[in-house]
C-alpha cells in the first residue's frame, strides 16, 4: 500500500511539471548550470529548483529501503539519480566524481582519495566538508571488485 502511495505521490509531482525538454530548460534564478560545478551542490535542492534546472525527469521510480520508512521517489535525469525526501534531494547517484568512474576498479579510490576514505563492507566512503550540512561520498563495489554506483548523500539522515 505504501509502495502505491509513492508511486502515485510521484506521478502527481510529475503531472505538475512543465512540459519543455531537458536541454532547454532555463536556470532558477541564483542556481549555477549543471557543467564543471561539484555534484555536492545537488545535494540540498528543492523540487522546483530541480524542476527548473532538469526539467521533467525521463524517469520517475521508487527506491525500496530496508525500513518501510525509508522508501524514496526517484527522479532519474541524465546528469543523475535524484533520491527526494520530503521537498529536497537528499541523496544524489552520479555516474563519475573526481576522476573515479562506474566500471573502475575499487583500488582507485584510496589512491585518488587519500587516506580519509575508509572502507566498511563493499563500500567505500569519503566526509565531504564545508557544505551546509555533512555530505558524504559512497562508492558501493560489485562481486567483481569494480566500483557499481557512486553516490553523494546528506549522512544526517
Amino acid at each position: 500500500m505504501k509502495k502505491r502511495r509513492s508511486i502515485l505521490l510521484a506521478l502527481f509531482l510529475v503531472s505538475l511539471l512543465p512540459f519543455h525538454a531537458q536541454s532547454q530548460s532555463p536556470a532558477a534564478p541564483g542556481v549555477p548550470q549543471v557543467g564543471a560545478e561539484d555534484p555536492a551542490a545537488l545535494v540540498g535542492l528543492t523540487l522546483d529548483e530541480l524542476f527548473h534546472r532538469f526539467g521533467v525527469p525521463r524517469l520517475v521510480h521508487v527506491a525500496r529501503g530496508g525500513e518501510l520508512w525509508q522508501d524514496d521517489v526517484v527522479f532519474v535525469y541524465e546528469q543523475g539519480d535524484f533520491y527526494i525526501y520530503r521537498d529536497r534531494v537528499w541523496q544524489v547517484g552520479i555516474r563519475s566524481i573526481r576522476g573515479i568512474n562506474i566500471g573502475d576498479p575499487q583500488g582507485v579510490i584510496p589512491l585518488i582519495m587519500g587516506t580519509n576514505t575508509a572502507a566498511q563492507g563493499n563500500s567505500f566512503f569519503y566526509p565531504l566538508h564545508g557544505n551546509p550540512w555533512p555530505l558524504m561520498l559512497r562508492w558501493d563495489i560489485d562481486s567483481a571488485g569494480r566500483v557499481k554506483a557512486i553516490y553523494i548523500y546528506r549522512a544526517d539522515f
